[in-house]
Parts: C-alpha cells; structure tokens; sequence
C-alpha cells in the first residue's frame, strides 16, 4: 500500500467515525427531547353483586361455599376491564375492592399491573383512593337502588338499615353517590357494569353519554339470564378500551351545593340513633335529613349515620 492508498484509508475512517458519532449524538437528542408520555389514571370502584354469575345473597358473603366462585368472577370481569385500560394506553389504575368487608379480590390473581385497595373502614369506602390525579372513574360490578325491580340484590349501601337516601331531591343508588364523589375531584365516571336495571339507572342518573355495559339480565331480585361469559368478558375489554379512547366526550357529574341529605331507615329506631349527631334533623319517624356545603363532609356524616343505625 503507498502513501496516497494509506492517506484515502485514513480519510475514509475518519469519515466513517465522524458519520457514526453524528448519528448516535442525533439518537441521543431525540431520546432527551421526545416528550414524556401524559399520565393518564384511571380509578376502578368494584362491586360484587352486579359481577357476572351473582344472583343471590349467598355468593357474596364469605361463610358460604358459593363466595370463592363469585370472587373468581369478580377478578375476572375486573381483568377483562384492566386489559382494556392497559390497551387504550392507561398509565397507571387503583382498584379499589368496593364490597362488604372490601376484602374479596384475590389480590394475585388481578391483573399486575393494577395496584389494590383492599380492606375496611376506609375514609371514602368504596371511592376510597380517588383524587383529582385521576382522569376517568369505572364501577364494575355495581347495582340497583334499593326497591327496584326486576334487580339483582338491589339495596342501597347497607340493606338491613337504608330504605333510601335522597340527595338534592334525586333518590340515589350507589352509583350516583359515588359519581358525585367523582365529581368532586373533578373526574369524570366513563364506563359501569352490572345488571340492566343497575345499567338503566346509570345512564338516568350520569348521563347518557355514559357507556353502561350490562353483564346480565334480571329476572328477579334472586334470579337473571347471565349472558355467554366469553362474550361478556370480550365485551367488558372492548367496551373499557372504547371509553377510555373516546375520553373527551366524558363529564363529571356533579351536584349544587348546599347538599341537602334525606335518610329513611327501615326502622324507627334506626332514625332515633342518628338524632346523637350534631346538625340533624328528624322530618319523619323513619327518616333524617341535613344539609352541607362540602359533599365529602355530608358523605361522611351519612356513612355515621348508618353506622349508628347498624348498632342500634
């Protein structure tokens, strides 16, 4: 090789090195200045009655043998929704296990990529983890309002003590209790499962926009034609995957203050334990009513009421 084969070779190599180190510095500046990706929270609220496959008392209730089938479901449905979110490109879902004890998903079966809120007394009970960080809500599971028919296991919060509870005038099931809890921090409730009466209620009460996704048919309070649980669990994905997309279209629900609460009990006695409280009123033997201008407050005093009335 001569001087001037030498003096090409050179030149060539340091082209090369110099081509190589712009492209990798190009590489480096894209990866710094790419943008983050945009946190997108979702809360999921989980019930038990409005799951798949649940028709009676005695599924949800852990001392019979029929409960570790419905907990099954329960995951199940909640996976199916969680696949979903993940898919629409949700960053980051709080589950929070929303019935009885509030112990009932089995914590390694759920989807690992979802963190648990599991266990009793929590503060907001079953809205227990929301906050204004969140940008869309999901109840899964949920139910009808106490007295309603044809409805699975209809009841309102705690079945042996409320007959019904009036906000502002509007005679609420727990879905619109907790949506405007939603509503409070400002995120808005995007997607509900259940029965079709619970699903009814929900898009009366949240808005039609609302995509209220049935599970099932009631036939009666203890008895409903469970649609093809394949389908359903398909339908639970696409439908979460669909909402969470479609974001924009969403709006809190959200109530006027002053909030004015209306409580009647099953039993008198029910009402008179309330009467401890500080601001409360007695408009019938059976029934309680106050007033707030903060709904997180009036949440809580109605969720003491009822824990009053449970041990009266």
């Amino acid at each position: 090789m001569n001087i001037g084969q030498k003096n090409i070779l050179g030149t060539g190599l340091i082209r090369l090195l110099l081509i190589i180190c712009l492209a990798i510095s190009v590489q480096a500046q894209g990866k710094i200045t790419s943008p983050a990706k945009k946190p997108l929270k979702v809360f999921i609220s989980v019930d038990m009655e409005g799951i798949w496959g649940v028709v009676h008392g005695n599924q949800c209730s852990a001392e019979s043998p029929e409960y570790q089938l419905a907990r099954k479901w329960m995951v199940e449905d909640t996976n199916a929704v969680l696949s979903g979110l993940f898919e629409a490109g949700a960053t980051e879902v709080v589950v929070n296990d929303s019935h009885g004890s509030m112990r009932n998903i089995i914590a390694s079966e759920l989807d690992p990529r979802a963190s648990l809120i599991s266990g009793s007394p929590k503060p907001l009970s079953m809205m227990e983890g929301i906050d204004s960080s969140f940008q869309a809500c999901i109840f899964v599971g949920y139910h009808a309002r106490a007295g309603s028919a044809p409805a699975i296991l209809d009841h309102t919060i705690s079945g042996a003590v409320i007959y019904s509870i009036k906000i502002n005038g509007i005679e609420m099931p727990e879905l619109g209790i907790n949506g405007a809890i939603a509503g409070y921090h400002q995120v808005p409730v995007i997607m509900l499962t259940g029965d079709n009466e619970t699903c009814r209620q929900a898009k009366e009460i949240l808005g039609s926009d609302l995509l209220a996704l049935p599970v099932k048919e009631a036939v009666g309070r203890f008895a409903a034609r469970n649609f093809p649980r394949e389908k359903v669990l398909a339908d639970l994905k696409e439908g979460a995957k669909r909402a969470l997309s479609s974001l924009e279209k969403f709006k809190p629900y959200q109530l006027k203050p002053p909030y004015q609460f209306e409580v009647n009990f099953h039993n008198s006695n029910q009402a008179e334990a309330g009467l401890l409280v500080p601001g409360v009123k007695r408009m019938a033997p059976r029934t309680l009513s106050f007033s707030t201008q903060d709904y997180l407050e009036g949440f809580k005093l109605l969720r003491a009421l009822i824990s009053l009335a449970s041990g009266s």
